[in-house]
Protein backbone atom coordinates (compact mmCIF):
# COMPACT_ATOMS: atom_id res chain seq x y z
CA UNK A 1 0.00 0.00 0.00
CA UNK A 2 1.53 3.44 -0.91
CA UNK A 3 0.36 7.07 0.83
CA UNK A 4 0.70 9.77 -1.40
CA UNK A 5 -0.58 13.34 0.65
CA UNK A 6 -2.57 14.21 -2.57
CA UNK A 7 -4.31 11.53 -5.45
CA UNK A 8 -5.32 13.11 -8.50
CA UNK A 9 -7.96 11.06 -10.60
CA UNK A 10 -7.61 11.21 -14.13
CA UNK A 11 -5.03 12.59 -16.56
CA UNK A 12 -7.17 14.74 -18.57
CA UNK A 13 -7.60 18.99 -19.42
CA UNK A 14 -7.71 19.31 -15.44
CA UNK A 15 -5.75 16.76 -14.07
CA UNK A 16 -2.95 17.90 -15.57
CA UNK A 17 -4.30 21.67 -14.79
CA UNK A 18 -4.36 20.20 -11.32
CA UNK A 19 -0.95 18.56 -11.13
CA UNK A 20 0.93 21.52 -12.29
CA UNK A 21 -1.19 23.65 -9.27
CA UNK A 22 0.11 20.98 -6.78
CA UNK A 23 3.41 21.10 -7.71
CA UNK A 24 3.81 24.57 -7.97
CA UNK A 25 1.78 26.35 -5.16
CA UNK A 26 2.09 23.03 -2.37
CA UNK A 27 5.56 21.63 -3.49
CA UNK A 28 6.29 20.10 0.10
CA UNK A 29 3.33 17.60 -0.99
CA UNK A 30 3.66 14.18 -2.97
CA UNK A 31 1.62 13.11 -5.64
CA UNK A 32 0.36 10.97 -8.45
CA UNK A 33 -2.34 11.26 -10.96
CA UNK A 34 -4.13 8.09 -11.31
CA UNK A 35 -5.60 7.26 -15.10
CA UNK A 36 -7.99 4.63 -15.77
CA UNK A 37 -6.79 4.01 -19.22
CA UNK A 38 -3.86 3.70 -20.82
CA UNK A 39 -2.55 7.20 -22.08
CA UNK A 40 -3.29 10.50 -20.86
CA UNK A 41 -5.81 13.21 -22.41
CA UNK A 42 -9.12 12.26 -20.92
CA UNK A 43 -11.87 13.44 -23.41
CA UNK A 44 -9.10 14.39 -26.13
CA UNK A 45 -7.69 10.46 -26.42
CA UNK A 46 -11.30 9.18 -25.90
CA UNK A 47 -13.25 10.82 -28.98
CA UNK A 48 -11.78 9.97 -32.02
CA UNK A 49 -14.91 10.65 -34.47
CA UNK A 50 -14.12 12.53 -37.77
CA UNK A 51 -13.88 16.44 -37.15
CA UNK A 52 -13.51 16.30 -33.41
CA UNK A 53 -12.63 19.78 -32.15
CA UNK A 54 -13.22 22.10 -29.31
CA UNK A 55 -16.23 24.13 -29.52
CA UNK A 56 -14.16 26.60 -26.79
CA UNK A 57 -11.44 28.72 -28.35
CA UNK A 58 -7.90 27.55 -27.37
CA UNK A 59 -6.69 30.49 -25.08
CA UNK A 60 -9.36 29.73 -22.55
CA UNK A 61 -9.82 26.21 -23.00
CA UNK A 62 -5.36 25.73 -22.64
CA UNK A 63 -3.71 26.51 -19.58
CA UNK A 64 -2.85 29.76 -18.47
CA UNK A 65 0.39 28.80 -17.33
CA UNK A 66 1.42 27.12 -20.98
CA UNK A 67 0.07 29.42 -23.83
CA UNK A 68 -1.25 28.07 -26.56
CA UNK A 69 0.80 28.66 -29.90
CA UNK A 70 -0.91 26.99 -32.99
CA UNK A 71 -2.74 29.05 -35.72
CA UNK A 72 -6.12 28.07 -34.85
CA UNK A 73 -8.44 29.25 -31.88
CA UNK A 74 -11.18 26.58 -32.48
CA UNK A 75 -8.59 23.64 -32.77
CA UNK A 76 -9.03 19.72 -33.71
CA UNK A 77 -8.79 16.74 -31.60
CA UNK A 78 -5.25 15.87 -32.76
CA UNK A 79 -3.58 19.27 -32.06
CA UNK A 80 -5.50 19.71 -28.78
CA UNK A 81 -3.93 16.47 -27.67
CA UNK A 82 -0.82 16.81 -28.81
CA UNK A 83 -0.79 20.32 -26.42
CA UNK A 84 -1.89 17.94 -23.72
CA UNK A 85 1.36 15.62 -24.11
CA UNK A 86 3.45 18.40 -24.44
CA UNK A 87 2.35 20.24 -21.35
CA UNK A 88 2.81 17.20 -19.23
CA UNK A 89 5.62 16.58 -20.56
CA UNK A 90 7.38 19.98 -20.36
CA UNK A 91 6.42 20.20 -16.53
CA UNK A 92 7.31 16.48 -16.01
CA UNK A 93 3.67 15.55 -15.15
CA UNK A 94 3.92 12.58 -17.23
CA UNK A 95 6.37 11.14 -14.60
CA UNK A 96 3.41 11.28 -11.96
CA UNK A 97 0.43 9.52 -14.19
CA UNK A 98 0.05 5.67 -12.95
CA UNK A 99 -1.68 4.15 -16.42
CA UNK A 100 -4.53 1.40 -16.00
CA UNK A 101 -5.40 2.37 -12.65
CA UNK A 102 -9.16 2.81 -12.62
CA UNK A 103 -10.17 3.77 -9.02
CA UNK A 104 -13.94 2.03 -8.32
CA UNK A 105 -13.66 2.83 -4.51
CA UNK A 106 -12.40 5.21 -1.85
CA UNK A 107 -12.69 4.98 1.85
CA UNK A 108 -12.38 8.03 4.59
CA UNK A 109 -11.53 7.06 8.06
CA UNK A 110 -11.92 10.37 10.23
CA UNK A 111 -9.76 8.46 12.53
CA UNK A 112 -6.76 8.01 10.45
CA UNK A 113 -7.89 11.28 8.59
CA UNK A 114 -6.85 9.16 5.52
CA UNK A 115 -8.93 8.13 2.18
CA UNK A 116 -8.24 4.28 1.33
CA UNK A 117 -8.26 4.10 -2.67
CA UNK A 118 -8.63 0.84 -4.43
CA UNK A 119 -8.17 0.60 -8.02
CA UNK A 120 -8.46 -3.06 -10.22
CA UNK A 121 -4.96 -4.23 -9.14
CA UNK A 122 -3.35 -1.54 -6.41
CA UNK A 123 -4.55 0.22 -2.90
CA UNK A 124 -3.67 3.76 -2.09
CA UNK A 125 -4.11 5.80 1.17
CA UNK A 126 -3.88 10.02 0.53
CA UNK A 127 -4.72 12.66 3.05
CA UNK A 128 -6.77 14.60 0.37
CA UNK A 129 -8.83 12.95 -3.02
CA UNK A 130 -9.00 15.30 -6.19
CA UNK A 131 -11.25 13.82 -8.42
CA UNK A 132 -10.22 15.80 -11.60
CA UNK A 133 -12.18 13.13 -14.06
CA UNK A 134 -15.22 15.05 -15.89
CA UNK A 135 -18.87 13.44 -15.44
CA UNK A 136 -18.82 12.00 -18.50
CA UNK A 137 -19.40 7.94 -18.67
CA UNK A 138 -16.15 6.63 -20.90
CA UNK A 139 -17.36 3.55 -21.03
CA UNK A 140 -20.46 4.24 -22.88
CA UNK A 141 -22.75 7.00 -24.90
CA UNK A 142 -26.45 7.26 -24.09
CA UNK A 143 -27.90 4.92 -26.73
CA UNK A 144 -31.77 4.61 -28.23
CA UNK A 145 -33.13 1.42 -28.67
CA UNK A 146 -34.87 2.32 -31.86
CA UNK A 147 -37.35 0.06 -33.14
CA UNK A 148 -36.63 -2.19 -35.38
CA UNK A 149 -32.54 -1.63 -35.68
CA UNK A 150 -31.51 -5.36 -36.00
CA UNK A 151 -33.81 -5.15 -39.46
CA UNK A 152 -31.13 -2.83 -40.94
CA UNK A 153 -28.53 -3.96 -43.12
CA UNK A 154 -26.00 -1.20 -42.78
CA UNK A 155 -23.89 -0.15 -40.09
CA UNK A 156 -24.58 1.61 -37.18
CA UNK A 157 -22.18 3.02 -34.86
CA UNK A 158 -22.21 5.42 -32.15
CA UNK A 159 -19.67 8.42 -32.02
CA UNK A 160 -18.25 7.58 -28.56
CA UNK A 161 -17.10 4.30 -29.78
CA UNK A 162 -15.75 5.27 -33.52
CA UNK A 163 -14.46 1.92 -35.63
CA UNK A 164 -10.76 2.35 -36.43
CA UNK A 165 -11.70 0.50 -39.65
CA UNK A 166 -15.19 2.43 -40.38
CA UNK A 167 -14.80 3.62 -44.62
CA UNK A 168 -17.91 5.99 -45.01
CA UNK A 169 -16.44 6.85 -48.83
CA UNK A 170 -19.08 6.87 -50.97
CA UNK A 171 -22.03 5.72 -48.70
CA UNK A 172 -25.27 7.58 -47.71
CA UNK A 173 -24.80 8.50 -43.83
CA UNK A 174 -27.48 9.66 -41.56
CA UNK A 175 -26.08 11.70 -38.17
CA UNK A 176 -29.01 11.34 -35.76
CA UNK A 177 -28.31 14.48 -33.65
CA UNK A 178 -28.80 18.29 -33.30
CA UNK A 179 -26.24 18.64 -31.00
CA UNK A 180 -22.28 19.92 -30.97
CA UNK A 181 -21.37 16.61 -32.13
CA UNK A 182 -23.76 16.00 -34.95
CA UNK A 183 -23.11 19.27 -35.98
CA UNK A 184 -19.09 18.60 -36.22
CA UNK A 185 -19.16 15.02 -37.75
CA UNK A 186 -21.58 15.96 -40.65
CA UNK A 187 -19.32 18.69 -42.51
CA UNK A 188 -16.33 16.23 -41.73
CA UNK A 189 -17.77 13.64 -43.47
CA UNK A 190 -19.24 15.44 -46.31
CA UNK A 191 -16.55 15.75 -47.93
CA UNK A 192 -16.18 12.01 -48.33
CA UNK A 193 -19.20 10.51 -48.11
CA UNK A 194 -21.87 10.36 -50.95
CA UNK A 195 -24.42 12.37 -48.90
CA UNK A 196 -24.40 13.19 -45.24
CA UNK A 197 -28.19 14.13 -43.76
CA UNK A 198 -28.57 15.55 -40.20
CA UNK A 199 -31.81 13.64 -38.41
CA UNK A 200 -33.00 15.80 -35.77
CA UNK A 201 -35.89 15.47 -33.37
CA UNK A 202 -35.73 19.04 -32.63
CA UNK A 203 -32.67 21.63 -33.42
CA UNK A 204 -30.10 23.53 -31.43
CA UNK A 205 -29.16 26.75 -31.34
CA UNK A 206 -25.98 27.44 -33.85
CA UNK A 207 -23.53 29.91 -34.82
CA UNK A 208 -20.47 30.45 -37.03
CA UNK A 209 -17.44 32.05 -36.03
CA UNK A 210 -13.44 31.71 -37.37
CA UNK A 211 -11.65 29.17 -36.18
CA UNK A 212 -8.77 31.55 -36.95
CA UNK A 213 -8.98 34.71 -34.33
CA UNK A 214 -7.88 37.71 -36.75
CA UNK A 215 -7.30 40.13 -33.42
CA UNK A 216 -5.41 37.28 -31.71
CA UNK A 217 -3.16 36.79 -34.46
CA UNK A 218 -1.94 40.26 -35.05
CA UNK A 219 -1.21 40.39 -31.03
CA UNK A 220 1.09 37.53 -31.34
CA UNK A 221 3.12 39.24 -33.82
CA UNK A 222 4.26 41.81 -31.79
CA UNK A 223 3.68 41.43 -28.31
CA UNK A 224 5.90 38.59 -26.33
CA UNK A 225 3.87 35.09 -26.26
CA UNK A 226 3.14 35.50 -22.65
CA UNK A 227 2.14 38.92 -22.15
CA UNK A 228 -0.57 38.52 -25.83
CA UNK A 229 -1.90 34.99 -24.47
CA UNK A 230 -2.62 37.12 -21.14
CA UNK A 231 -4.14 39.62 -23.26
CA UNK A 232 -6.21 37.68 -25.79
CA UNK A 233 -7.54 35.27 -23.02
CA UNK A 234 -8.57 38.30 -20.97
CA UNK A 235 -10.85 39.60 -24.19
CA UNK A 236 -12.00 36.30 -24.42
CA UNK A 237 -13.34 36.19 -21.42
CA UNK A 238 -14.47 39.47 -21.25
CA UNK A 239 -16.59 38.62 -24.12
CA UNK A 240 -17.85 35.47 -23.93
CA UNK A 241 -18.88 36.45 -20.22
CA UNK A 242 -20.74 39.51 -21.14
CA UNK A 243 -22.75 37.81 -24.23
CA UNK A 244 -23.68 34.88 -21.95
CA UNK A 245 -25.31 37.92 -19.47
CA UNK A 246 -26.87 39.68 -22.64
CA UNK A 247 -28.14 36.01 -24.06
CA UNK A 248 -29.63 35.13 -20.45
CA UNK A 249 -31.28 38.78 -19.89
CA UNK A 250 -32.86 39.40 -23.08
CA UNK A 251 -33.25 35.97 -24.35
CA UNK A 252 -35.83 37.23 -27.21
CA UNK A 253 -33.38 39.22 -28.97
CA UNK A 254 -30.79 36.89 -28.92
CA UNK A 255 -32.24 34.21 -29.89
CA UNK A 256 -33.38 36.63 -32.72
CA UNK A 257 -29.60 37.53 -33.05
CA UNK A 258 -28.67 33.76 -33.42
CA UNK A 259 -31.72 33.28 -36.23
CA UNK A 260 -30.51 35.88 -38.23
CA UNK A 261 -26.84 34.64 -38.63
CA UNK A 262 -28.20 31.06 -39.76
CA UNK A 263 -30.56 32.76 -41.87
CA UNK A 264 -27.79 34.28 -43.88
CA UNK A 265 -25.72 31.35 -43.86
CA UNK A 266 -28.53 28.75 -45.21
CA UNK A 267 -29.06 27.83 -48.68
CA UNK A 268 -32.92 28.91 -50.02
CA UNK A 269 -33.49 25.38 -49.95
CA UNK A 270 -33.50 25.14 -46.33
CA UNK A 271 -35.68 27.20 -43.93
CA UNK A 272 -34.57 28.45 -40.72
CA UNK A 273 -37.94 26.83 -39.16
CA UNK A 274 -38.37 24.58 -38.66
CA UNK A 275 -34.71 23.45 -38.85
CA UNK A 276 -32.78 26.12 -36.88
CA UNK A 277 -35.34 27.74 -34.68
CA UNK A 278 -35.39 25.97 -31.10
CA UNK A 279 -37.93 25.82 -28.62
CA UNK A 280 -35.92 26.74 -25.81
CA UNK A 281 -33.84 29.89 -24.17
CA UNK A 282 -30.40 30.68 -25.76
CA UNK A 283 -28.18 29.27 -22.90
CA UNK A 284 -31.04 26.95 -21.53
CA UNK A 285 -28.48 24.02 -23.25
CA UNK A 286 -25.05 24.82 -24.86
CA UNK A 287 -24.85 26.87 -27.97
CA UNK A 288 -23.50 24.79 -30.80
CA UNK A 289 -20.23 25.99 -32.74
CA UNK A 290 -19.37 25.78 -36.41
CA UNK A 291 -16.28 26.94 -36.95
CA UNK A 292 -15.29 28.77 -40.62
CA UNK A 293 -19.18 27.69 -41.30
CA UNK A 294 -18.59 24.50 -42.19
CA UNK A 295 -22.20 23.12 -41.34
CA UNK A 296 -23.75 25.85 -43.68
CA UNK A 297 -21.16 25.48 -46.61
CA UNK A 298 -22.13 21.31 -46.66
CA UNK A 299 -25.61 22.03 -46.90
CA UNK A 300 -25.48 24.63 -49.69
CA UNK A 301 -22.59 22.85 -51.78
CA UNK A 302 -25.72 19.95 -51.47
CA UNK A 303 -23.74 17.30 -49.53
CA UNK A 304 -25.60 17.21 -46.74
CA UNK A 305 -28.92 17.74 -45.86
CA UNK A 306 -30.80 18.46 -42.53
CA UNK A 307 -34.11 16.99 -41.87
CA UNK A 308 -36.45 17.62 -38.72
CA UNK A 309 -38.39 14.53 -38.20
CA UNK A 310 -39.25 11.42 -35.65
CA UNK A 311 -38.07 8.21 -36.27
CA UNK A 312 -40.71 5.98 -36.77
CA UNK A 313 -38.51 2.87 -37.00
CA UNK A 314 -35.54 0.83 -38.29
CA UNK A 315 -36.21 -0.59 -41.73
CA UNK A 316 -33.71 -3.07 -43.91
CA UNK A 317 -32.76 0.26 -46.05
CA UNK A 318 -32.98 2.79 -43.65
CA UNK A 319 -34.92 4.79 -41.65
CA UNK A 320 -38.90 5.16 -41.60
CA UNK A 321 -39.91 8.54 -40.37
CA UNK A 322 -43.16 9.80 -39.07
CA UNK A 323 -43.85 11.79 -41.69
CA UNK A 324 -43.75 8.80 -43.49
CA UNK A 325 -40.78 9.76 -45.66
CA UNK A 326 -37.97 6.63 -45.41
CA UNK A 327 -34.68 8.23 -45.37
CA UNK A 328 -31.76 5.56 -46.94
CA UNK A 329 -28.87 4.47 -45.73
CA UNK A 330 -25.33 2.69 -45.63
CA UNK A 331 -24.52 4.20 -42.23
CA UNK A 332 -26.23 5.84 -38.81
CA UNK A 333 -24.45 7.64 -36.70
CA UNK A 334 -26.02 7.87 -33.57
CA UNK A 335 -24.69 10.83 -32.18
CA UNK A 336 -27.73 10.85 -29.20
CA UNK A 337 -25.67 12.19 -26.19
CA UNK A 338 -23.36 11.12 -23.53
CA UNK A 339 -24.02 9.69 -20.24
CA UNK A 340 -23.02 11.18 -17.06
CA UNK A 341 -21.83 10.21 -13.99
CA UNK A 342 -20.72 11.67 -10.49
CA UNK A 343 -17.33 10.84 -9.15
CA UNK A 344 -16.14 8.95 -12.04
CA UNK A 345 -18.26 6.37 -10.39
CA UNK A 346 -16.12 5.80 -7.36
CA UNK A 347 -18.06 4.15 -4.65
CA UNK A 348 -17.53 6.46 -1.61
CA UNK A 349 -17.75 6.45 1.56
CA UNK A 350 -16.96 7.90 5.15
CA UNK A 351 -15.91 6.43 8.25
CA UNK A 352 -18.52 3.46 6.79
CA UNK A 353 -21.23 4.98 5.23
CA UNK A 354 -21.98 4.86 1.62
CA UNK A 355 -22.03 8.35 -0.16
CA UNK A 356 -25.20 9.07 -2.41
CA UNK A 357 -23.74 12.27 -4.10
CA UNK A 358 -27.54 13.39 -5.41
CA UNK A 359 -27.73 13.59 -1.25
CA UNK A 360 -25.25 15.99 -0.95
CA UNK A 361 -25.00 19.72 -2.30
CA UNK A 362 -21.92 20.72 -3.81
CA UNK A 363 -19.79 23.53 -1.98
CA UNK A 364 -18.13 26.35 -3.83
CA UNK A 365 -18.76 24.24 -7.07
CA UNK A 366 -16.35 21.34 -5.62
CA UNK A 367 -16.76 19.63 -2.58
CA UNK A 368 -19.24 17.41 -1.10
CA UNK A 369 -21.07 18.36 2.00
CA UNK A 370 -20.49 16.06 4.53
CA UNK A 371 -17.21 14.90 2.79
CA UNK A 372 -14.16 15.48 3.99
CA UNK A 373 -10.50 16.14 2.20
CA UNK A 374 -11.92 15.68 -1.18
CA UNK A 375 -12.84 17.72 -4.32
CA UNK A 376 -14.76 17.16 -7.65
CA UNK A 377 -13.49 19.32 -10.40
CA UNK A 378 -16.13 20.41 -12.80
CA UNK A 379 -15.73 23.17 -15.39
CA UNK A 380 -18.60 26.15 -16.82
CA UNK A 381 -21.11 24.60 -18.96
CA UNK A 382 -21.16 28.57 -20.71
CA UNK A 383 -17.83 28.81 -20.99
CA UNK A 384 -14.25 27.03 -21.86
CA UNK A 385 -14.21 24.19 -19.69
CA UNK A 386 -10.66 25.12 -18.01
CA UNK A 387 -11.66 28.57 -16.83
CA UNK A 388 -13.57 27.23 -13.92
CA UNK A 389 -11.25 23.89 -13.79
CA UNK A 390 -8.15 26.14 -12.68
CA UNK A 391 -9.89 28.09 -10.40
CA UNK A 392 -10.79 24.76 -8.59
CA UNK A 393 -7.62 23.78 -8.33
CA UNK A 394 -6.01 26.97 -7.42
CA UNK A 395 -8.41 27.00 -4.42
CA UNK A 396 -7.80 23.07 -3.40
CA UNK A 397 -4.21 24.56 -3.26
CA UNK A 398 -5.13 27.26 -0.94
CA UNK A 399 -7.34 24.78 1.14
CA UNK A 400 -4.25 22.44 1.50
CA UNK A 401 -1.93 24.86 2.47
CA UNK A 402 -4.09 26.56 4.83
CA UNK A 403 -4.56 22.95 6.68
CA UNK A 404 -1.27 22.79 6.76
CA UNK A 405 -0.73 26.45 8.18
CA UNK A 406 -3.11 25.75 10.77
CA UNK A 407 -2.05 22.62 12.14
CA UNK A 408 -5.62 20.55 11.15
CA UNK A 409 -5.72 17.91 9.18
CA UNK A 410 -9.28 17.61 8.03
CA UNK A 411 -11.58 19.65 6.19
CA UNK A 412 -15.53 19.44 5.63
CA UNK A 413 -17.96 22.04 4.39
CA UNK A 414 -21.70 21.03 6.46
CA UNK A 415 -24.70 22.41 5.15
CA UNK A 416 -28.44 22.61 6.32
CA UNK A 417 -30.97 22.56 3.59
CA UNK A 418 -33.51 24.06 5.80
CA UNK A 419 -31.34 27.26 4.82
CA UNK A 420 -32.49 27.32 1.52
CA UNK A 421 -36.08 29.16 -0.03
CA UNK A 422 -35.39 27.65 -3.36
CA UNK A 423 -35.75 23.68 -4.24
CA UNK A 424 -32.32 22.37 -4.90
CA UNK A 425 -31.56 21.98 -8.69
CA UNK A 426 -28.85 19.42 -10.25
CA UNK A 427 -25.19 20.87 -10.23
CA UNK A 428 -24.92 21.00 -13.84
CA UNK A 429 -28.03 23.03 -14.06
CA UNK A 430 -29.13 23.00 -18.27
CA UNK A 431 -32.14 21.86 -19.85
CA UNK A 432 -30.36 19.35 -22.08
CA UNK A 433 -31.08 15.55 -22.72
CA UNK A 434 -27.74 14.41 -21.12
CA UNK A 435 -27.89 16.67 -17.86
CA UNK A 436 -32.58 15.74 -17.30
CA UNK A 437 -31.49 12.21 -17.70
CA UNK A 438 -28.59 12.83 -14.81
CA UNK A 439 -30.60 14.60 -12.41
CA UNK A 440 -31.04 11.71 -10.10
CA UNK A 441 -27.32 10.89 -9.83
CA UNK A 442 -25.70 14.73 -9.65
CA UNK A 443 -25.04 16.58 -6.66
CA UNK A 444 -27.04 19.29 -5.75
CA UNK A 445 -26.76 22.88 -5.70
CA UNK A 446 -28.45 25.59 -3.66
CA UNK A 447 -29.68 29.04 -4.57
CA UNK A 448 -27.51 31.03 -2.18
CA UNK A 449 -23.70 31.39 -1.13
CA UNK A 450 -21.19 29.14 -1.56
CA UNK A 451 -23.65 26.18 -2.40
CA UNK A 452 -24.49 28.03 -5.66
CA UNK A 453 -22.83 26.89 -8.66
CA UNK A 454 -22.18 30.65 -10.45
CA UNK A 455 -21.85 30.83 -14.57
CA UNK A 456 -19.11 33.78 -14.04
CA UNK A 457 -15.19 33.42 -14.31
CA UNK A 458 -14.68 36.73 -12.90
CA UNK A 459 -16.85 36.71 -9.37
CA UNK A 460 -15.33 33.09 -9.27
CA UNK A 461 -12.03 34.52 -9.75
CA UNK A 462 -12.25 37.04 -7.09
CA UNK A 463 -14.24 34.46 -4.69
CA UNK A 464 -11.93 31.97 -5.47
CA UNK A 465 -8.58 33.60 -5.80
CA UNK A 466 -9.03 35.91 -2.59
CA UNK A 467 -11.89 34.61 -0.67
CA UNK A 468 -11.71 33.81 2.84
CA UNK A 469 -11.47 30.29 3.06
CA UNK A 470 -12.61 29.97 6.95
CA UNK A 471 -15.97 31.30 5.74
CA UNK A 472 -18.01 29.53 8.73
CA UNK A 473 -19.38 26.91 6.69
CA UNK A 474 -16.02 24.86 6.02
CA UNK A 475 -15.41 23.08 9.16
CA UNK A 476 -11.61 22.56 10.31
CA UNK A 477 -10.48 19.71 12.71
CA UNK A 478 -7.46 18.88 13.75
Amino acid sequence: MEHLDVLIVGAGLSGIGAAYRLQTRCPDRTYAVLEARDALGGTWDLFRYPGVRSDSDMFTLGFPFHPWKAAKAIADGPAILDYLYETASTYGIDKHIRFGQRVVRASWSSVDALWTVETGDSVYTCSFLYVCSGYYDYDSGYVVDFPGQSSFAGRIVHPQHWPTDLDYTGQRVVVIGSGATAVTLVPAMAGTAEHVTMLQRTPSYVASRPARDAFSDRLRAVLPENLAHRLIRGKNVALSTALYSAFRKWPAHAAWLLNAGVARELPESVPVDPHFTPQYKPWDQRLCLVPDADLFKALRNGSASVVTDEIERFTPRGLLLRSGVELEADLVVTATGLRMVALGNIQVTVDGRSVAPHDTFVYKGMMLSGVPNLAWCIGYTNNSWTLRSDLTSQYVCRLLNHLTATGTRICVPEVDPAEYDAPPRPVVDLSSGYIRRAAAILPRQGSQGPWRLRQNYPRDLVTLRFGAVEDGVMQFVA
